[in-house]
């Protein structure tokens, strides 16, 4: 079977049409790549054919790309010179592009081509926009929920195969790089307008044909073809263009913070690719896309947030045995933040959602958070009036336990307490049957203990959200010592069935993603202790690719959360505790009444909207900065290493079961510099024999936090890496 065919119909068109088998969209693989050109060159070569029309064969969609899986194998794939091998790989995929493109007119006088025109039924994502901005003309459906671009930006690459020279040609350089620096993606008359399509129609491949079939010369000849072409906006030299490519460097730097490499690479095909003529900007922009793929960056990506992040969704880590466990009934206690955002999320999903709080004005209130959005989505045109009116009739409040009977899923979102957790978990099991899932949204407190208030303990599981859970894409299952399967299959349908993204640990204080983010934090606050300054510690954090240095987080979440979580810690560890230094910084300011943003005063001090307006005065009077600062290396070093660390030992202490849990949730959870596909993949490209030694280098300077783990040790002597000793994992179940 073959992923593209060609019909020659009686009129002269030929139809090529793309049509991958077994798949729902198609993906291009590189054996696909011979077959279109094959095709290509028979109608060319046939007399009878007056044009070409490139379409899918899928009902709803062109085309969703390269497929990744190929992209992150294409180094390894390259030969021995691997440069080279996909430097000549992406020019041979640039020539087939480039034969559409020139229709075999004559080189001189751009005449006697074959007119191609792409019909799209609906999405066309990366190379399937890439290669309809090849043809002469491209007609789509009218269809709202297709959505146009090239979003290769999002996975650490970037349009290789003609599309970033190609959009910077036809629309400029300014109009193209909301859509190649951000991903953009637009609907088709959105597509349209910006100028990514040519036009919208009800039946784009008769549209096309028609085209086709009075298309002259001229229609066919690409602007930088043309004699006399001039890019839009100005090429790089001339005032305009000169200005555009100094805002485009700041924009991008100041984004980026450098870390990203494919924003930089773009960029630079862009600028130089501008200064020479097309087939040479080509050439430059193949070399680039070769200079990203090499990097260790866009594989890490590609594999964590693409690869893994879409196996974990599919439920790689579900118990095979159990049947669908899909939530009918979600009962959801307190209507706090947490809870409002769970109703929110389920609603939309279609679930019917009963929210309980001690007194109705509380649950109302929750509601009406979901209330709130809908109306925003409204007024925006996201969602119709009727479709949020049908979300809102989803959720019920209450202060009423009877109202949760018949319900699947209990998710308690109430205070972190023990004993108030307890309470609500008795009230529950008087109401609900025998079959019902109770799940615990806290966020430090060990499943194992609160378990035992429940009648069933193979029934209790951990679901934490993080905050604000509409916006957040991870959800953190943790599986206590007596859970049972089908409560982790319930929790992971339930997380699938709201689009999230879920990983499943195994039960300890903290789980994973707090394990990890609390020393970084912490490391923060030491530093502040040290006398380092805090706008070295802000920055070397955001440099390095966090996307909130440590101070500015602990102000978001609150000083006094810290502290609560502090004595909760030293109180359950004693003499182990190891935290007393950072401490010492977060009871003065609890103390002072420096709570953070919701007290307009932390490490940062904020005007009457909360908005920050710098680094604290009176933390800096406390804590003057040392005569002697490190380096930026240093700093990045602790903050990346105490994370990393962090990580390893949960995945020695069997609290992470899956190397790529512990990637896509440090990225999705919290935002660990996504540029390194997570901390273990962060590890695996610096190296287990580096990591080590620096670690012990860390140790010997900083103290026993930073001491290598075993399992770390054991692959530095053996030069093993995590992906090769544990990235053997089945893909779904």
């Amino acid at each position: 079977m073959t992923d593209f065919t060609m019909h020659k119909g009686d009129d002269g068109v030929a139809v090529i049409t793309w049509n991958v088998p077994g798949k729902s969209m198609n993906v291009m693989s590189m054996e696909a790549w011979p077959e279109l050109d094959a095709l290509v060159d028979d109608a060319l070569a046939d007399a009878a054919v007056k044009g070409i029309v490139i379409t899918s064969g899928k009902p709803d969609s062109f085309a969703g790309g390269m497929d990744l899986n190929v992209i992150a194998k294409m180094k390894k794939s390259a030969g021995d010179n691997p440069a080279q091998g996909l430097f000549d790989g992406l020019m041979g995929a640039h020539g087939i592009l480039r034969k559409i493109e020139r229709a075999g007119m004559d080189p001189k006088t751009l005449k006697g081509g074959k007119p191609i025109a792409c019909a799209l039924p609906g999405t066309a994502l990366g190379i399937g926009l890439e290669i309809p901005l090849a043809c002469h003309r491209i007609f789509c459906a009218d269809n709202p929920k297709a959505k146009i671009g090239l979003p290769e930006i999002m996975v650490g690459i970037f349009p290789g195969m003609g599309g970033t020279t190609r959009l910077v040609r036809k629309m400029g350089a300014m109009a193209a790089s909301p859509f190649l620096l951000e991903g953009k993606l637009s609907d088709p008359k959105k597509a349209r307008a910006a100028g990514l399509i040519d036009e919208v129609v009800d039946d784009p491949l008769a549209a096309a044909k028609e085209w086709v079939l009075s298309a002259k010369d001229a229609d066919m000849v690409k602007p930088w073809d043309a004699k006399g072409y001039k890019m839009p906006g100005g090429a790089p030299y001339s005032p305009s263009g000169f200005m555009t490519f100094v805002g485009a460097s700041a924009m991008v730097n100041g984004k980026t913070k450098g870390v990203y490499p494919a924003a930089k690479a773009l960029l630079s095909a862009v600028y130089e690719g501008a200064l020479v003529p097309f087939d040479t900007a080509l050439k430059i922009e193949a070399r680039w896309f070769t200079n990203v793929l090499m990097n260790p960056s866009s594989g890490a990506m590609i594999r964590s947030l693409f690869i893994n992040k879409e196996a974990l969704e599919k439920g790689a880590v579900r118990p095979a045995d159990v049947p669908d466990q899909k939530v009918k009934k979600l009962g959801v206690l307190g209507a706090g933040m947490m809870g409002a955002g769970i109703a929110l999320v389920s609603a939309q999903a279609g679930i019917e959602v009963v929210l309980l709080d001690r007194d109705q004005a509380a649950a109302e209130k929750g509601k009406a958070y979901s209330a709130d959005f809908a109306a925003k989505g409204v007024q925006r045109k996201k969602i119709t009036q009727d479709k949020a009116d049908a979300m809102l009739a989803l959720i019920t409040p209450t202060t009423s336990y009877d109202d949760l009977k018949g319900c699947d899923l209990i998710i308690e979102a109430v205070f972190e307490d023990p004993r108030i957790k307890a309470e609500v978990t008795k009230a529950v099991d008087a109401v609900t049957d025998e079959d019902c899932i109770f799940a615990t949204n806290t966020s430090t407190l060990p499943i194992g203990e609160l378990a035992k208030a429940s009648k069933n303990a193979t029934n209790f599981i951990g679901i934490h959200f993080f905050s604000p859970v509409e916006k957040m894409l991870l959800v953190e299952i943790i599986r206590g010592k007596g859970t049972g399967d089908r409560a982790v299959a319930k929790a992971l349908d339930f997380v699938r069935q709201i689009r999230k993204t879920p990983i499943v640990v195994n039960d300890a204080r903290f789980f994973y993603a707090n394990r990890c983010i609390i020393p970084y934090i912490n490391e923060g606050i030491r530093m502040v202790a040290e006398g380092i300054e805090p706008a070295l510690i802000e920055n070397a954090a955001k440099m390095v690719g966090m996307p909130l240095g440590p101070l500015q987080l602990v102000d978001e979440t609150s000083i006094d959360l810290g502290a609560k979580i502090a004595r909760a810690t030293k109180a359950a560890m004693g003499d182990a505790y190891p935290d007393s230094a950072v401490d010492e910084v977060i009871f003065w300011m609890e103390g002072e009444g420096r709570l953070g943003r919701k007290a307009k005063a932390g490490f940062y001090d904020y005007d009457e909207a909360g908005k920050r307006t710098g680094l604290s005065a009176a933390v800096k009077a406390k804590y003057p900065a040392a005569a002697e600062q490190p380096d930026l290396i240093e700093v990045q070093h602790r903050l990346l290493f105490v994370q990393s660390l962090e990580a390893v030992r949960a995945l020695e202490d069997g609290v992470l079961m899956d190397i790529r849990e512990g990637d896509v949730g440090a990225i999705l959870g919290w935002g660990f510099a996504p540029w390194s596909g997570g901390p273990l993949s962060w590890l695996d490209m610096i190296g287990a024999p580096y990591a080590a030694e620096r670690c012990d280098e860390l140790a010997a300077k900083h103290g026993p936090r930073f001491a290598c783990p075993a399992l770390l040790r054991e692959m530095a002597d053996d030069d093993q890496s995590f992906y090769g000793r544990f990235g053997a994992q089945p893909a779904a179940a």
